[in-house]
């Protein structure tokens, strides 16, 4: 059976790692990188994991992809990720020089591939990317929204619990 491997099928690869992100209480952000149609490189964040402000899914899964290859270029490497990349990953997105980037949910307050700002494409740069955004964007959207919403329910029976044991407390006395 030959199974056509187009946008949707690496983003789900990604939506797979994002999963694995938030069931580890991270931000459910994936990304892998495909060169010649095959995977040779997928992550998943880790930044609460590691207590590491750089362990992102782009950068994690672009590091693999170099020890992969044994090469800090990634001239004809697609980075498939579930959110739009931060200025940081856009950053070693550039650097590695990796020839498209196809990203799922837009992100208006730190997206810099097209979004908040476009570094990729910016021609000051010596090394601009293709862009795809938008793909399975209601999944991946959904991923995120999911996971704020239930963190922000989290801490609000937190909150509540901890006041609730202040009352406790005052009338025991």
């Amino acid at each position: 059976m030959n199974v056509e491997k187009d946008d949707n099928y690496f983003m789900r690869i990604a939506i797979d790692e994002a999963k694995r992100a938030g069931n580890l209480g991270e931000v459910p952000i994936g990304a892998v990188v495909v060169l010649d149609g095959e995977v040779i490189s997928k992550a998943h964040n880790l930044r609460e994991a590691e207590q590491r402000a750089i362990a992102h899914a782009e950068l994690l899964a672009i590091d693999l992809a170099c020890k992969e290859t044994g090469s800090w270029r990634l001239d004809n490497a697609v980075l498939y990720v579930t959110l739009e990349p931060c200025a940081m990953c856009s950053g070693a997105i550039l650097l590695s020089r990796v020839k498209r980037v196809v990203y799922g949910a837009s992100d208006p307050k730190g997206g810099c591939a097209g979004t908040f700002m476009n570094l990729l494409q910016d021609d000051r740069f010596n090394h601009q990317c293709e862009l795809v955004p938008g793909v399975l964007e209601k999944e991946t959207g959904e991923l995120l929204t999911n996971f704020f919403r239930e963190l922000r329910k989290r801490k609000k029976a937190e909150k509540q619990k901890g006041a609730e044991n202040d009352i406790t407390k005052i009338n025991s006395l």
